[in-house]
């Protein structure tokens, strides 16, 4: 067994399918998916006495919230499947620890993930037609897309379109690498959000990227997503002051990175991967 075989005694748990607007097409898979596959690895835990475990939540917990930036200790609830998936295994992991005083547990609730490694070697290799923006906009600009959709412009926002915030991957990476290190002081169950603390919308990246790669997007305005809210973007001050961890990466190097890595590999993994079985990168 892997567990055994390695000597594994903390889990950093990122599988689920993880598409909003897919998410209310096809809810039963994405409860079928997301929960089962959380509680098979719970009991692996209990069975082999693994007791560190880091799980990859999302803002979408917080629903719509009334203002922002989001602290760990608003109101919870989802407007689509995806995020009532990962609301259930917050809860499942909140009795976890009423029921069990050795489990170390930690909830990263992700904002935006976008951005590659700065070698453009390691990035976000897609199945289909790309689910989230910034893979949509660097699929446009290497012209395998003709057009970024932009979904309503008709929100409470500045500009009228959908405001998150982006976070660079890397910045996110380093965020479970503190996370783990806070389990070990064997705190029980934390929550944290890993965002920038900055909004930025749909058109806003879009003028980033323009600017950061000098090369044109066109895009069009179309109908809303179903489960889409009006803006999201965290406030960050807990996880500083508990963890020591922040984004450091703005957004124009988020852009810059995902490019280097879409326009190096245009077809993704295929051209690369015997390089990057070579390769060991420093985050």
């Amino acid at each position: 067994m892997v567990f055994e075989e390695n000597n594994i005694n903390s889990i950093i748990h990122f599988a689920a399918l993880k598409a909003v607007g897919e998410s209310v097409e096809k809810p039963l898979e994405y409860y079928k998916n997301n929960l089962v596959g959380a509680l098979v690895v719970f009991e692996l835990m209990k069975e082999l006495n693994v007791n560190n475990f880091v799980f990859s939540s999302s803002a979408t917990v917080y629903g719509k919230p009334e203002y922002c930036p989001i602290k760990e200790d608003f109101p919870l609830w989802t407007t689509n499947p995806y995020g009532a998936t990962k609301l259930m295994i917050e809860d499942v992991m909140s009795d976890l620890s009423k029921a069990n005083n050795n489990l170390n547990l930690a909830i990263l609730r992700y904002f935006n993930p976008i951005g590659a490694h700065i070698s453009g070697i390691i990035g976000e290799e897609l199945n289909g037609t790309p689910n989230n923006l910034m893979p949509y906009i660097t699929k446009v600009a290497v012209g395998q897309l003709k057009e970024l959709s932009v979904f309503g412009n008709d929100y409470d926002t500045p500009d009228g379109i959908g405001v998150r915030n982006y976070i660079h991957v890397v910045d996110l990476v380093k965020g479970h690498l503190a996370a783990l290190k806070k389990l070990e002081e064997k705190h029980g169950l934390v929550t944290y959000n890993l965002g920038t603390g900055k909004g930025y919308s749909v058109l806003d990246l879009v003028s980033s990227f323009e600017k950061a790669n000098n090369i044109e997007i066109p895009y069009k305005i179309v109908e809303r997503r179903p489960g889409d809210i009006d803006m999201c973007y965290a406030d960050p001050t807990k996880v500083y002051k508990e963890l020591g961890w922040k984004a450091e990466f703005d957004i124009e190097r988020m852009c810059e990175d995902s490019w280097r890595w879409q326009s190096n590999n245009p077809k993704g993994y295929e051209e690369n991967n015997e390089l990057l079985g070579m390769i060991t990168y420093e985050i």
